[in-house]
Parts: structure tokens; C-alpha cells; sequence
């Protein structure tokens, strides 16, 4: 018996990595049954008689989970969103916000293809920089030949497991390529007739990138508020969690209580009307998804 991590898993495949070296094995036959599914990123205790007949006996306990990306034990979210082609979304980006948070996995926002901007839109990205700056949030405004801004990213992967998501087409694997050009990650131009990109990854990968691992993650179509309660999403906004204990009612849903400290912040710019806005159409989404359920 030993211990390892999942790195990658392939069609019913994981592949287990320790000190001594890939091991290729298969979950154990009641796993199914036990409702356990290995994850990329999971400590497991395995037993292997050569390189590519293993067997995982366990899954150890996780910190935390990623359903899409199917990951677990992340450090920290590279989200990489694109300045255009596709067009930046703030909806998106704090939709994406908001589950990493919930994860309690650090974010760190990427905003690639600044150089397609004219003048006026990179001052218009620029304040979307620093209002997520003043929120909290560390925001790159990169393209993708940006040495310094590279050099950067690889002093915040270092000694941690980092998933790289965000939407199709926004730059993801051009990234990987520009961070570890030998692996020569396969990358599709823009679909002009869908607007968004083509899907280019098949499975999830843990990647040795400079002193870190990083996943390189599929595309996603949606991120769903399942196991999200209406209480709690404030509190994955990090400018209303600070705030959301002054507000007069316990359970407030800062929509329309009395005295609610986060509607007071909002009238006087200390939250940012679109945040606010998102926030409400996530609160109508989980509240959408309670009825179905």
C-alpha cells in the first residue's frame, strides 16, 4: 500500500503520483456504490504491482471540491476572462467569484487580450481593474506575450494547486503554452458563428508549471448555485460579508428589510452598482432552483 495524488484522470483511468514515480490505476469496485468518485487533486491510498495495474483503495478526506471543473484540494483560481472576443462579462466573472469563495479557494482574476482594446475601452477595463482591486481581488490585465506579467503569474502558482477556469475561448491554453511552451496545448480561434470558443480540453490535468501544479480545465456552458442557500450568498461577496452583520435583520437578503447596511453602502458608492445588480440575479437563480428542487 502506499499514498499519492490523482494528477490526471482519462477514460476510467487515474493516474496516481508519489515520490516514486506515475502509477496508472483504477477506483476500486465498490466506489459506485459508496457514492465516491476520485478527483484530479485527491490524496489517495493505492496499491500498485507495476506502473499500469493499480488499484485506489481510498480517497482521503478533501478541503474543499470543484464540480466543473471536476477538481479537488485547490489552493487558489487563476480565472481568466477575456478583454474582448469574447466580450468581458462582470455577471460571468462574479458568478465565477462567487463559487471560488464558497470553495474558500484564494482567486486571482486574469484579464487576457488587452491588446485587442482601443484607448478608451482600456480605460474603461482599467476602472473594472481597480474597482476588483479596492474590493480585494489581485487583477492582472495581461496579453499573452507579457513577460513580466507571465514571470508574475508564476510567482503566485509557486508551492500551490491552481486551476485555470474561465469561459471557452478567453486564452486559457495560450496561457498554459506561454507559462510551459512545451506543452503545446492545442488552441482553437473564436467560432464566429457561436461567439465563443471551441472546446480544445478533453480531461482535467494536474501540470508541473514552474514550482506549482496547475490544472488546465474544459470549457464550461454553466455554474449552478445547487447546494447554495439564499442566506449565505452575501457572504461570498467579500464587500457585503464585511458589512452584512450591521444590517438591522438576521437572515437579511439585502433586497427590500429595513435598515440593511449593504442597500446604505450601495446609495453611497461603497459597493459597486453591478456587483449589487449580479448579486440580486443570483439570488433570483438559487431561489429558482429551490422551487424546481
Amino acid at each position: 500500500m502506499a499514498f499519492g495524488m490523482i494528477v490526471k484522470a482519462l477514460s476510467g483511468f487515474y493516474y496516481v503520483q508519489n515520490e516514486d514515480g506515475l502509477f496508472q490505476c483504477r477506483g476500486r469496485g465498490n466506489f459506485r456504490k459508496r457514492k465516491i468518485k476520485p478527483l484530479v487533486g485527491d490524496k489517495v491510498e493505492f496499491e500498485a504491482e507495476n506502473r499500469t495495474d493499480g488499484y485506489i483503495l481510498d480517497v482521503l478526506e478533501r478541503k474543499n471540491e470543484l464540480i466543473r471543473p471536476p477538481i479537488a484540494n485547490v489552493d487558489q483560481a487563476l480565472l481568466v476572462f477575456s478583454a474582448k472576443e469574447p466580450e468581458f462579462s462582470t455577471f460571468l466573472l462574479d458568478k465565477f467569484l462567487v463559487h471560488i469563495e464558497a470553495n474558500e479557494i484564494e482567486p486571482i482574476i486574469v484579464i487576457s487580450k488587452s491588446d485587442l482594446l482601443t484607448d478608451d475601452e482600456l480605460a474603461s477595463m482599467k476602472v473594472y481593474q481597480k474597482q476588483y482591486e479596492a474590493i480585494g481581488y489581485t487583477v492582472l490585465l495581461t496579453t499573452v506575450d507579457d513577460e513580466a506579467k507571465v514571470n508574475e503569474i508564476l510567482s503566485y502558482t509557486a508551492k500551490h494547486i491552481t486551476v485555470v477556469a474561465g469561459q471557452s475561448g478567453v486564452g486559457k491554453s495560450s496561457l498554459l503554452n506561454v507559462l510551459k511552451p512545451e506543452l503545446a496545448i492545442e488552441t482553437n480561434q473564436i467560432s464566429s458563428h457561436l461567439g465563443r470558443g471551441k472546446h480544445t480540453t478533453r480531461h482535467v490535468e494536474l501540470i508541473p508549471i514552474g514550482n506549482g501544479l496547475i490544472a488546465d480545465t474544459p470549457g464550461f456552458s454553466s455554474l449552478d448555485f445547487v447546494d447554495m442557500e439564499v442566506e449565505d450568498l452575501s457572504l461570498y461577496f467579500p464587500e457585503m460579508s464585511s458589512r452584512h452583520s450591521n444590517c438591522k435583520f438576521r437572515g437579511c437578503t439585502h433586497t427590500s428589510e429595513p435598515k440593511c447596511a449593504i442597500r446604505e453602502a450601495l446609495t453611497q458608492g461603497e459597493i459597486y452598482k453591478h456587483r449589487y445588480q449580479n448579486y440580486l440575479q443570483f439570488l433570483d437563480e438559487i431561489k429558482n432552483q429551490k422551487r424546481r428542487y
